[in-house]
């Protein structure tokens, strides 16, 4: 499921041919997705200039100058791609290897600068969902989301509140939404071993018995940005089924250190541990036991 980078890396990817574009028609090729498509969402769309395209943890805001705001998640394989590029390049389909049969979602668009274009949401396994609101503020989906973990307002002190006497896994506590926004299993796992932290080191222990962080908190905090920022950098990362909106793959699966490397050597250098995987709440935790290590 795409995690924070490859929603920012859609949302850099449509944001110059989205913002000034006037949606001009909406066609709808099925009544729903993971949930139905909101009644009226063609009516609510149509004839309305797309003013910004934010995004807000593993969601993408498009927002309208009707004062609504579209929100997505691309579920496991949704993308959000361009039949074509404006009016100076030949139309034609990006991703290739998505049939016509799961576009699912047509946006006909007209911006002043790039002519007339037209947007598609395709989603073969329809995991993902769009929803549109009056007010974005009301949405459930952004209620009690914790700081963005690339703004100001996330650091080792925010995070040492979070966890102080909790006694949940490292793993598990970075992963609710509550704690951060964003972060998922594939970036997690990267963090923690750039910090050098087990996963299964209980979250609490990281903060001192006066509610400070430790010293290894300091470093989860300066590691989790930094891991974001290059997989951003390198386009997000594709296992599977992320596309960008040019229907391109993402590259940082070839920077993991640890993720989906069970049996390989740590990338830590002078490190000679070997990569395990174990299971922690049904998903699995990639890790190397030499190098990573309690507070």
């Amino acid at each position: 499921m795409p995690e924070l980078p490859e929603v920012e890396t859609v949302r850099r990817g449509l944001q110059p041919w989205l913002e000034g574009a006037r949606i001009d028609h909406v066609t709808l090729n099925r009544p729903n997705l993971r949930f139905p498509f909101p009644r009226n969402l063609a009516q609510g769309l149509e004839g309305s200039a797309i003013v910004s395209v934010g995004r807000r943890a593993k969601y993408l805001l498009i927002t309208l100058s009707n004062g609504k705001t579209i929100l997505s998640h691309l579920g496991m394989t949704g993308s959000w791609r361009f039949a074509e590029h404006g009016i100076d390049k030949p139309p034609r389909y990006y991703e290739t290897a998505t049939p016509p049969r799961h576009d699912h979602l047509v946006l006909d668009l007209d911006h002043p600068e790039h002519g007339k274009s037209h947007l598609i949401y395709a989603d073969p396994r329809r995991f993902g969902f769009v929803d549109l609101y009056d007010d974005i503020a009301t949405s459930p989906y952004l209620a009690g989301l914790g700081p963005e973990p690339l703004g100001n307002d996330f650091n080792a002190a925010v995070m040492a509140e979070k966890f102080a006497g909790k006694k949940t896994p490292i793993k598990a506590a970075l992963l609710d939404q509550r704690v951060v926004a964003g972060l998922g299993n594939i970036y997690v796992a990267e963090a923690l071993h750039r910090a050098h932290i087990l996963p299964t080191v209980l979250a609490g222990t990281l903060v001192t018995t006066r509610g400070k962080p430790k010293p290894a908190l300091e470093d989860l905090a300066g590691a989790v940005r930094t891991v974001l920022l290059e997989a951003i950098a390198s386009g997000g990362s594709t296992l599977r089924d992320f596309r960008n909106a040019e229907g391109g793959n993402g590259y940082f699966q070839h920077n993991f250190a640890v993720y989906d490397r069970e049996g390989d050597a740590c990338a830590t250098p002078g490190c000679a541990g070997i990569v395990q995987r174990i299971v922690q709440s049904g998903r699995s935790t990639f890790f190397c036991p030499m190098c990573q290590k309690k507070p």
